[in-house]
């Protein structure tokens, strides 16, 4: 009897707390078109260096891919995984590959816009134009 009881004292709680989620508002401003006016050539610079990556090692699209989610995984997207000695060097994303990768195509967009987009984006960009690239080449 007394199971049932604590259970429904965690159970309430939780449900409440899901349940309050769907009426939260959001004030994300997410947008495919936020460079379009301070770096018009972003995306296309990205796609370009993702696709001549991809076009020389298949593997590297998967190793975009899976260095985006090392990067996002537990406290949001930040591009932190690309700092000298901070998240790179963590075990948990030992044998993470891909940086160099990223700092090509971070070169290639710093050289049509210096100092504009960031890391963080670059590396959500590369990563959804290198599973793009996969579907493609298939």
């Amino acid at each position: 009897m007394g199971y049932h009881k604590s259970m429904g004292t965690i159970l309430v709680p939780i449900l409440v707390l899901l349940l309050s989620l769907n009426y939260m508002p959001c004030k994300a401003q997410l947008s495919t078109t936020f460079y379009d006016n301070t770096c018009p050539n972003a995306l296309s610079t990205i796609q370009t260096s993702v696709s001549a990556a991809v076009s020389r090692n298949r593997r590297n699209a998967a190793l975009l891919i899976r260095l985006h989610f090392h990067d996002c995984f537990v406290q949001g997207c930040d591009a932190s995984l690309l700092l000298e000695g901070s998240e790179k060097a963590a075990p948990a994303n030992n044998g993470v590959l891909g940086y160099d990768i990223i700092d090509d195509v971070k070169a290639a967009v710093e050289g049509v816009c210096p100092g504009v987009v960031s890391c963080a984006d670059i590396l959500a960009v590369a990563a959804r134009d290198a599973s793009v690239e996969v579907i493609t080449k298939l």
